[in-house]
């Protein structure tokens, strides 16, 4: 059987690392290495924040998916060595070594382990690659920990523009562990970085041994060999090297603890320590010190090059910092942003003009007088709307987006937008779902099904509702573009961004179960293939078909059949606490209202025919205007959206939908209309 053109073979590594299996992974880093920026571009909306044990040093720690895996990250404060620490600096090199299974020597100490979980199975060290050597003495030390350790060559563009080339596979090499390139800053790089740190640990690689000097260790022999003792192993248990090079620079910490617990041995370790000196050119702590400065120093010398040629600005490079530079990337999404609107208010406007209005021109002639007739009215009409949604609004923007998606754009658009996403609970994957919603709401509830799992899924559906989709917009633009001008139409819309920006919050606190941050990756840019970009919109578009075409059909021969039998007078006496007591509207805009509910243009043609003119302002002022607008913008979207949300997030969660539109509709639009009333009364 022949694969679809889209469809990829992922091969699953095992073992797996998911629920009580799932990986812990430490962030490490000297300060400005970039180590902040890293965490949170992939950290989740639910970040939890502590200090460590008798410290006021902050750390902070998150859930991440990676892949089919799944790891807790832990953001440690910036540490410079792990030599000579004072006691805020200590407890984080505790947590590295024992994390909350404390050794027998810290049983004295009081506060308990110095952070609640256990210790990290892998330590990704953030390095400033624009000072790189400085970083390098840090790395040395890390790797005594004896744990998995990959090294994130941090600021690599910073790097380039410096002319400094660094060659990551040879200081890979030299230290024996993985080495990733990456600019944290604009997403690039951190999915090989994390993928590499869960194969790092599936493979059980640690860094390859980094002794000292050779002069320095044969004069540390003896004391290496007075350490080599199963009962301070189990009471310390640290890999013998680092116990070594702690006790032999004198480290206050080690040193206190072997006085108090092995203080028979501490004189013998501080004779051999004396010895070691004798044949060193200066005092064994400033020999140790000067020795780690000298390889970070040659290290450094050995996989760097100043005014090295490198790879050339091309057109990539340019995309890039249009797309993923921390200032002129908010640019590059308002540009694709422009080109989705262009596409909603020209193209398809012009494809709806083409479609769905002839065909309304054309049947609109047929006017029914049976039962019959104004059922199979009823149902054409349906179809029309149907048509009217998928022809003009659906399939081109979702070819454009997938189009922008095969190339590679709206990952980079995901990124850049991703923090100002968090202040909503959600992630910066759900882009895409809202632009779609411009254009339609039922494509957009689809997609964001497919990019957010678990509260974000939830969540991102309820608040693309509230997103003015092109039906929407038309009335705006249409009523307001008259009578309010542009002022109006900009209100209205910004109130929308408002309304969704307070929602947000408020939603993921209903929310409770949280999904893990995701480490978003950024593919090389790709001329889009025609046959994968055919079968992903005919993927993501087919649905509607199945889903919405039965309540569309269905929704218009009900409504077809109140108005048939003459129940406008009901429907508006029904309606008359919402439009004459709360939104200070003639009654016969009832009508209008629910029929809204079937699509959103209805609404306009139908406000013409309740009130018998063209001219609405005659009946009508500019605040009833106004109020009616703003409603109708935050009312039910169409059924066709609460048909794909049934699907989508269950019925439960539809139907809260249909009571949250409903809500903020009337309470929107019903303050706004008091709040203008009280200005124009004091005016």
């Amino acid at each position: 059987m022949k694969k679809p053109p889209h469809e990829i073979t992922v091969p699953l590594h095992t073992p797996l690392f998911r629920g009580e299996r799932r990986l812990r992974i430490a962030l490490v880093g000297m300060p400005n290495s970039g180590k902040s920026t890293l965490f949170m571009a992939v950290s989740s909306t639910a970040i939890h924040t502590g200090e460590l044990a008798g410290t006021h040093r902050a750390y902070r720690e998150c859930a991440v998916q990676i892949g089919f895996d799944e790891a807790r990250l832990i953001d440690l404060p910036s540490i410079h060595s792990l030599h000579h620490l004072q006691h805020d600096d200590l407890v984080a090199l505790q947590y590295l070594l024992w994390g909350d299974e404390p050794p027998p020597i810290s049983v004295h100490e009081p506060g308990g382990p110095p952070a609640p979980f256990a210790p990290p199975d892998v330590i990704i060290q953030v390095v400033d690659a624009t000072a790189l050597e400085q970083h390098l003495g840090l790395s040395l030390e890390l790797s005594q920990l004896g744990l998995p350790l990959v090294i994130a060559l941090n600021m690599m563009d910073e790097a380039r523009k410096k002319n400094l080339y660094i060659n990551s596979k040879a200081l890979s090499e030299q230290m024996g562990v993985p080495v990733v390139p990456t600019v944290a800053l604009m997403g690039q790089g951190i999915s090989e970085l994390f993928d590499t740190a869960v194969k790092a640990v599936r493979a059980k690689t640690c860094p390859l041994p980094q002794p000292a000097s050779r002069h320095i260790s044969d004069s540390l022999q003896p004391l290496g060999k007075a350490l080599n003792r199963p009962d301070i192993q189990a009471a310390f248990r640290v890999p013998h090297p680092l116990l070594l090079m702690q006790v032999a620079s004198g480290d206050s910490y080690f040193l206190q603890e072997i006085r108090q617990h092995f203080p028979v041995l501490l004189p013998e370790l501080q004779r051999l320590c004396t010895e070691a000196e004798r044949v060193l050119p200066r005092p064994l702590k400033e020999e140790i010190h000067a020795d780690r400065h000298h390889r970070a120093a040659t290290l450094f010398e050995a996989v760097t090059r100043v005014g090295a040629a490198h790879e050339g600005r091309d057109w990539r490079y340019w995309l890039d910092e249009l797309f993923l530079h921390p200032h002129w990337g908010l640019i590059g999404s308002l540009m694709v942003f422009a080109v989705v609107l262009f596409m909603v208010f020209k193209v398809s406007v012009w494809l709806d003009s083409m479609t769905a209005a002839r065909l309304i021109e054309w049947v609109s002639a047929w006017q029914p007088q049976s039962t019959g007739a104004v059922v199979g009215r009823a149902v054409v009409d349906g179809l029309i709307g149907l048509v009217g949604i998928v022809v003009p609004y659906m399939i081109p923007l979702v070819l454009l987006l997938v189009a922008l998606e095969e190339i590679g754009i709206m990952q980079r658009i995901a990124f850049v937008v991703d923090r100002g996403f968090h202040y909503i609970g959600l992630h910066g994957g759900v882009a895409v779902p809202f632009l779609l919603g411009l254009g339609c709401n039922v494509p957009a509830i689809s997609s964001a099904a497919n990019a957010a799992i678990g509260r974000e899924r939830v969540v991102a559906s309820l608040l693309i509702t509230f997103v003015p989709c092109s039906a929407r917009s038309a009335i705006i633009l249409a009523l307001a573009g008259k009578y309010l001008g542009g002022i109006g139409i900009f209100a209205i819309f910004m109130l929308t961004i408002v309304v969704i920006a307070i929602l947000g919050p408020l939603l993921t606190r209903r929310y409770h179960d949280c999904g893990p941050g995701q480490v978003q990756e950024i593919p090389p840019y790709a001329l889009p293939a025609l046959r994968p970009l055919l079968y992903k919109t005919w993927e993501r578009t087919s649905d509607i078909l199945t889903i919405v075409t039965p309540l569309l059909v269905g929704g218009s021969v009900v409504l077809a059949l109140l108005n048939h039998i003459g129940a406008d007078n009901i429907i508006n006496t029904l309606f008359l606490p919402i439009t004459s007591w709360w939104l200070g509207l003639p009654a016969v805009l009832g009508v209008p209202i629910l029929f809204g509910v079937l699509r959103k243009e209805l609404s306009l043609l139908m406000i013409y025919q309740a009130l018998g003119t063209f001219d609405i302002s005659i009946y009508l002022d500019w605040l009833q205007i106004v109020t009616f607008l703003i409603f109708l913008t935050f009312y039910v979207p169409c059924v066709s959206t609460f048909a794909v949300m049934l699907k989508t997030i269950g019925r439960k969660d539809a139907l809260f939908s249909l009571a949250l539109s409903v809500g903020v509709a009337l309470l929107v639009s019903g303050m706004v209309r008091l709040l203008l009333e009280s200005i124009r009364y004091l005016a």
